[in-house]
């Protein structure tokens, strides 16, 4: 009786294990503009980020593609007389880590807070985790993604094409493998 019960118990321990949250924190920097791809969003630009980082998963790039709204909207937390706020509707990323490991996300919502005065973008993202492969398999949870970006280039009409990006990433992930369960 004895050994049933212990075999029961590493089955439960094994089992929390494998749905147990692990808490990211990444920092990244990088580069952002309009994208090549149109998401066929109405009244949107799409635009995408690739950058590069470390944290608590390793050492991973992050590229994403998201729709933002071409037309100011209401926000409570950016405004003022040089501030405006542009939505992300839709979009997606892959995070790819050192050990060939992918961590798919999808935007739930989010935007960036343009402060002309200042020339920067505060951009806040929230993600929903799709999967993954490698340790990510079957992967879920949420990460909120935050930066800061700079333009360095500008086309004549004065958009910005081309810009610095600085930020972190933190969130839970539940039923993340371990980094034995990664491809070699």
């Amino acid at each position: 009786m004895n050994r049933v019960f212990t075999c029961q118990l590493l089955a439960v321990l094994a089992a929390s294990a494998l749905n147990a949250q692990v808490a990211v924190k990444l920092s990244f920097s990088g580069n952002g503009g309009p994208s090549p791809i149109n998401l066929m969003q109405p009244n949107t630009v799409t635009t995408e980020e690739d950058v590069a980082g470390s944290g608590s998963l390793g050492l991973f790039t992050y590229r994403n593609i998201t729709a933002q709204t071409t037309a100011p909207q209401p926000s409570s937390t950016c405004s003022g007389p040089n501030m405006f706020y542009l939505a992300r509707v839709a979009g997606a990323g892959i995070f790819r880590f050192q050990d060939g490991s992918l961590l798919t996300v999808s935007l739930v919502q989010g935007g960036d807070c343009i402060d002309l005065a200042a020339q920067q973008a505060h951009c806040n993202l929230t993600l929903q985790i799709t999967g993954g492969t490698g340790r990510f398999q079957n992967a879920s949870g949420s990460l909120t993604y935050t930066e800061i970006g700079a333009p360095v280039l500008a086309d004549t009409s004065g958009n910005v094409v081309f810009a610095t990006e600085t930020g972190q990433i933190t969130g839970n992930i539940s039923r993340a493998g371990t980094t034995e369960d990664a491809p070699q």
